[in-house]
């Protein structure tokens, strides 16, 4: 990289890593797994010779690992991803329920319809029937979906608020702002359970936080 005489190099783009899909389990006896796709854009993400980041528990093999694409099938509509060094049933089992995430430049559009990267929720003003109540302090991602984590001085302790559309109908960047409709009482002191499956946790298939 050039830069003009007597000033400071360009800085570099600074990078952030976007979620785009959780392995499910092993297909087939070639080392293949099936897809749980967080992005609109598959062919793109897994395109051969794109890598990945691996998210496993700290104690995996693969832990802080990069896995390379060798190629993506559809078998009966069902997305299907090859990585070069998988090579059987066997070695694929042990990337089962990983979270794969790929890097971006931080400035750069996302290509993700009704998905935003977590450095723009975060600091987001949370409004419940207009009224602030919070502020997202951070993205907490869990295979079954992503928590927004609500702090602030109107909160006496963290609020766990499952990014799914059916409690966060409108996310407003331009403003600063979420509007939320949670359920009863999340706002009052009471808990939900964030640990089970949503069906609606992106109205579509792809991740709403990356």
């Amino acid at each position: 990289m050039s830069s003009r005489k007597g000033g400071l190099p360009a800085p570099k783009p600074q990078r952030v890593e976007l979620r785009v899909a959780r392995l499910l389990k092993a297909h087939g006896l070639k080392g293949g797994l099936k897809l749980e796709l967080y992005t609109d854009d598959p062919e793109g993400r897994f395109r051969p010779g794109a890598e990945v980041s691996v998210q496993v528990p700290t104690d995996s093999a693969w832990f802080g690992q990069k896995l390379t694409v060798s190629q993506l099938r559809f078998y009966n509509a069902q997305p299907v991803v090859f990585f070069d060094g998988v090579d059987d049933r066997t070695v694929a089992e042990t990337l089962v329920r990983a979270i794969l995430w790929v890097e971006q430049d931080h400035d750069a559009p996302s290509t993700e319809s009704d998905a935003w990267f977590d450095h723009q929720l975060v600091g987001l003003e949370v409004r419940r029937d207009g009224a602030r109540v919070g502020d997202i302090v951070r993205v907490d991602h869990l295979p079954a979906q992503d928590l927004l984590v609500v702090g602030g001085p109107e909160v006496q302790e963290e609020i766990l608020l499952p990014f799914v559309r059916a409690f966060v109908p409108e996310v407003n960047t331009d403003e600063g702002f979420i509007s939320v409709t949670p359920p009863g009482g999340i706002f009052d002191g009471e808990s939900i359970d964030a640990s089970g499956d949503e069906d609606d946790s992106t109205g579509g298939g792809e991740a709403r936080a990356h």
